[in-house]
């Protein structure tokens, strides 16, 4: 992937595919030999991007390990998802410049990113710069963050964040169920998709074709799986399955 091209990537896909899939490694739960595995099978199942990053645990030199075997064996993009500034990696192609937009701690929100700024700067890494809701149970990424996680049944209240958001200049919303949670509702992501300009991330909690269908039909542009292929033996087939009801979501919208 050339360089500052990655954006250019994503939006050329959603032109294109209408919803496009990415998978999520866990630095701290998969070592690079398995995060080499996952990333073939993840291509080959139709995945248009791997995302790399984990809520605790994660050090640069776990990071730059699994993203260089990435590099390696597959020919897709590959974006950062930091937890911290410590988990940022020089080899990867971008980074989701993120803010926890629902944080109660402003570390989070903007202190972080005071710190990884000049790290992400001296990387040359592209910035794709994220709005982070996080919804529901959370997981444990609402806990790290001292987030108090969104209702589910409050969508208005999602949607009014998305669209700060946007009027902040944010170029991609991200809604999180957290991993072990539910799947966000259709009518969140519906009423956020109606409300906002800007591509639409949604992940947590999807684990089934027809979950990810739910969610394609609903309006999400991008689905990410992260949980899913931890739990599976056959990612292939697990990930072709997730990919398959995306397509046909978007099919029907």
């Amino acid at each position: 992937m050339k360089k500052g091209k990655v954006r250019e990537y994503i939006l050329k896909k959603l032109k294109h595919e209408g919803s496009i899939h990415m998978t999520l490694i866990d630095p701290e739960k998969t070592t690079p030999e398995e995060a080499g595995k996952i990333a073939v099978e993840a291509e080959e199942a139709g995945t248009s991007a791997i995302m790399v990053g984990g809520s605790i645990g994660v050090s640069e030199k776990m990071t730059d390990d699994v993203v260089v075997e990435i590099k390696e064996k597959t020919n897709l993009p590959v974006i950062l998802f930091p937890g911290s500034p410590t988990a940022l990696s020089k080899y990867a192609d971008a980074v989701w410049f993120l803010s926890v937009l629902n944080s109660q701690n402003p570390y989070f929100i903007t202190g972080a990113q005071m710190q990884g700024a000049f790290i992400v700067k001296r990387y040359g890494l592209e910035v794709l710069s994220l709005g982070y809701i996080i919804l529901g149970t959370g997981g444990t990424v609402s806990i790290v963050s001292y987030t108090r996680p969104l209702p589910l049944d409050k969508p208005e209240v999602v949607a009014a964040y998305a669209l700060a958001a946007e009027y902040m200049g944010f170029q991609f919303i991200y809604l999180e169920g957290g991993s072990g949670g539910k799947p966000v509702p259709q009518k969140v992501i519906s009423l956020v998709k109606r409300t906002i300009s800007i591509p639409l991330v949604v992940g947590g909690g999807i684990r089934t074709r027809v979950e990810a269908k739910k969610a394609a039909a609903a309006g999400a542009d991008i689905i990410v799986t992260g949980t899913i292929i931890e739990e599976t033996d056959n990612i292939y087939d697990k990930l072709s399955e997730i990919i398959r009801g995306i397509k046909e979501g978007y099919n029907v919208r």
